[in-house]
């Protein structure tokens, strides 16, 4: 009987167990690079800045700088936004939120999606390439739904995934990477797929950064902010409820 991770070795017809030295040396720097991204997010304590007390707290100052150093500001947040997805570090939410309220909502949007997407590939390709036994041995039991999502139609099943999120983003990036699927098809449904929910949180950004007031609360846009957030919480339960009575719709 073949297992997930049997599949997955055998969708790589050009993977072998013998890895040769240059792809053991790109393994120990992988391996390298990450532990000291974790260790210097962990050491510095960058977690405590990516919060809503601290967006909030840092306000006026981070608009001020923002319309002072625009260029700048952009280009450090995309830079930010990249490396907190390579690295699958917390506070993903809490980005885009900051982008919607520095940016605006479009803005927002297109920013964090350049940063999310950018950030996605790293992963992927990182896990096709580098780092294929790590993710196999930790997500082994979870791959098997995935595997068989992408052997169906790849595309729409990543397009599925981006835009409910049925399974972590992160999860999706690494074992994606064990997958045939092509690059260029992999960026395109990550694009393509995580921009209403990232219009979502940059519209909230931007409503929940213009508050100064407890009264402001209670606003249309901040409601309306608000429900919208609400509607996208609901989203994974719908698409489970609805593949539940649809059980014949993985298999057409």
């Amino acid at each position: 009987m073949k297992t997930p991770i049997m599949e997955s070795r055998m969708a790589h017809p050009n993977t072998t167990s013998n890895d040769s030295p240059n792809s053991s040396t790109g393994k120990i720097l992988t391996g390298i690079i990450f532990l000291l991204g974790i260790g210097a997010f962990v050491y510095f304590d960058l977690g405590q800045y990516l919060s809503l007390d601290s967006l909030k707290a840092n306000r006026d100052l981070l608009l001020s700088y923002t319309e002072s150093h625009y260029a700048l500001a952009v280009t450090v947040f995309i830079l930010v936004y990249i490396l907190q997805t390579t690295f699958s570090f917390p506070g993903g939410a809490i980005l885009t939120l900051t982008g919607g309220f520095l940016f605006g909502s479009v803005m927002g949007t297109f920013f964090v999606n350049i940063g999310a997407t950018a950030g996605a590939t790293l992963a992927f390709l990182a896990a096709r390439y580098l780092l294929r036994d790590w993710v196999e041995r930790k997500f082994g039991d979870r791959l098997g739904a995935i595997q068989s999502g992408f052997a169906q139609n790849a595309f729409s099943y990543l397009m599925t995934l981006r835009l409910i999120p049925a399974f972590p983003f992160f999860l999706v990036n690494l074992v994606s990477g064990l997958t045939r699927v092509n690059l260029g098809t992999y960026v395109l449904a990550t694009s393509l797929g995580i921009i209403p929910g990232s219009f979502v949180f940059a519209f909230a950004g931007r409503q929940l950064g213009s508050i100064n007031s407890l009264s402001e609360i209670a606003s249309p846009p901040v409601l309306l902010a608000f429900t919208l957030l609400g509607l996208l919480a609901l989203m994974p339960v719908a698409y489970r409820k609805w593949t539940n009575k649809n059980p014949q719709s993985e298999q057409s």
